[in-house]
């Protein structure tokens, strides 16, 4: 009797993530694993011409935050739209676990802050039917996705969930605390947390103004967490922190995984203040230092600039704490436009004063000129200077107020500008280029599922194949093979997801079969399509012909198929006996 496959990709290019050539082949599939890869002459009860294609293993995305979307959805977008088949969540030290009923609002608060998702969201979509991370976990492993997920336990919950208010408000630790959140985070491992993250940024407040209660924890604070990872003998370490001393911070990383004998990455960008740094080849080489010292150490990077978008429908944008702006900001949308494009209202706001908001520190980006771009449709993440808001306002003899006040206005009122705010000092994406290519770096930051109203950065790995591979026209491209494998094993085995991110027989069947001539990112746009309507940027992308995910596709030609079957993955995964 002729074998069958469950499903078999046909004749498609596979670049397998290893790094290696592209080659033509098919890829059998049976169940959840990868069968066979090569000339497959049986049938599949399925099957996908995939001529002219490529085939890739689906991306594994290890910094996110749908902590809170896991809760109350299936589908995780934007990231299940971009090829994403796996994500880590719970970066940066904040979450929903574990959690006293006391405390549900003051995380909220710190999520609302720190990471942009609207507060009636998450009042409205978390059911809260948990306290410690373990019930947390176990919430979600009874749950089905369009995608595998796995998460941090993060450092602020369990900070707050032992100290009460005087973790949150910053009070030094105890013995008897650190005792505690160590034991924390050694029954959440065990339970299956891929490990813990840790802020330690000023940037990192509360939606009030205060900062994470993680911020300048004190190192023997840190330490007693990693400890918790070696008592439990597994999982990584994921932190981001302000790079005012880098001899310093990079010291602490290196006593980190000393001390728990763990992994560890951390967020790199390029910039002057805060958690960048001018000198992050510094930071890449002292990474790989280390990592040939026996401490292994990565740094998260990202493809593009991380850019803050401004527009009428977000959280920010030039206008916004204009005391006639404010007037007008609870107005329907509709009203709202037709409002700003009468000329005395236009004249009154032009005139105001607009001292961003201390509560929110990425306001003063809202009138960053000189690094503030219209991003265009389709969009143009590596525009020159010369096409800046300031150099055009100049060129054209007025205010860049005036002309950021009219271009916002077009298309509707719903015109978006995009200000870069790191990797971009010099003008181009050289900074990133340079970063994805050095040994200690892992791609990250794209922190889907988040910033729903400031950062559309979930589709970098549709803008990594189509800009880096394909369009680049200001510089060097990146090789096909390499792209593919920094979005696959190398976030995979960063994070100890041995079992997925290569075409392989014995690996895990999650796939994408990719049109690459035709893959097409479109420009940001808003859906209201969160819990009590709220909103949240997203970016569509054209071109991903199929995603499969434990062997069954979930979108086909971009479209979900109706078919869940990711899971929770609990914890660090061998890589298949060959």
């Amino acid at each position: 009797m002729t074998k069958t496959h469950d499903l078999v990709i046909r004749n498609g290019l596979v670049v397998d993530g290893s790094g290696g050539d592209p080659t033509e082949a098919d890829v059998a599939i049976d169940g959840d694993r990868i069968a066979a890869v090569g000339a497959i002459s049986p049938r599949g009860r399925e099957e996908i011409d995939a001529n002219g294609l490529i085939v890739t293993p689906g991306f594994v995305d290890i910094h996110t935050h749908y902590d809170g979307q896991v809760t109350w959805e299936n589908r995780l977008v934007p990231s299940s739209s971009h090829g994403v088949t796996t994500v880590v969540m719970g970066n940066c030290g904040v979450g929903f676990a574990p959690c006293r009923s006391d405390q549900h609002e003051m995380l909220i608060q710190l999520m609302e802050g720190v990471e942009d998702i609207p507060h009636p969201v998450l009042v409205e979509g978390l059911p809260w039917t948990w306290e410690t991370f373990r019930q947390y976990l176990d919430v979600l492993g009874s749950r089905q996705y369009d995608m595998d997920i796995c998460g941090y336990v993060p450092h602020a919950p369990v900070r707050v969930y032992v100290m009460g208010q005087r973790g949150a408000d910053r009070e030094p630790a105890t013995e008897a605390d650190l005792s505690r959140m160590a034991a924390i985070v050694r029954d959440a491992v065990d339970a299956g947390a891929m490990g813990f993250s840790t802020s330690r940024t000023f940037f990192h407040r509360s939606s009030d103004g205060r900062s994470t209660p993680s911020f300048e924890a004190a190192d023997a604070e840190l330490m007693a967490l990693a400890g918790g990872l070696k008592q439990a003998g597994r999982g990584v370490m994921q932190m981001i922190s302000d790079f005012d001393d880098p001899e310093a911070t990079f010291d602490l990383l290196r006593r980190l995984v000393r001390t728990s004998g763990r992994p560890l990455s951390l967020s790199l960008l390029e910039g002057a203040y805060g958690p960048m740094t001018l000198r992050w080849r510094d930071v890449l080489d002292w990474a790989a230092e280390a990592t040939e010292d026996g401490l292994p150490i990565k740094a998260q990077v990202l493809s593009r600039a991380i850019g803050i978008m401004l527009g009428h429908e977000l959280t920010l944008n030039t206008f916004y704490t204009c005391p006639t702006y404010q007037e007008l900001a609870r107005l329907p949308f509709g009203e709202k436009v037709r409002e700003l494009r009468r000329p005395e209202v236009r004249a009154k706001i032009l005139s105001e004063s607009a001292d961003p908001d201390p509560t929110i520190v990425l306001g003063r980006l809202a009138r960053e000129f000189d690094h503030m771009f219209q991003l265009g449709d389709p969009p143009n993440y590596e525009q020159p200077f010369e096409q800046s808001i300031q150099s055009r306002a100049q060129r054209a003899g007025v205010p860049p107020e005036e002309l950021a006040y009219d271009l916002m206005l077009e298309n509707d009122g719903r015109n978006m500008l995009y200000v870069t705010l790191c990797n971009y000092e010099s003008g181009s994406l050289d900074t990133s280029l340079e970063m994805m290519r050095h040994s200690a770096a892992v791609m990250g930051l794209g922190d889907g599922g988040a910033h729903c109203g400031t950062i559309c950065d979930g589709s970098h790995p549709t803008f990594l194949l189509t800009h880096w591979v394909r369009d680049r026209q200001r510089g060097e491209c990146l090789p096909l093979a390499l792209a593919v494998k920094l979005l696959t094993h190398g976030t995979a085995q960063a994070v100890g997801l041995a079992d997925r991110g290569v075409i392989a027989p014995g690996y895990k069947a999650d796939l994408n079969v990719i049109d690459l001539d035709h893959l097409h990112l479109h420009a940001p746009e808003v859906a209201y399509d969160l819990p009590s309507g709220g909103r949240r940027l997203v970016q569509r992308a054209d071109g991903y012909r199929a995603t499969i995910v434990n062997g069954q596709v979930v979108y086909r030609d971009g479209s979900p198929s109706g078919a869940l079957p990711g899971r929770l993955v609990r914890g660090p995964q061998i890589a298949p006996a060959l």
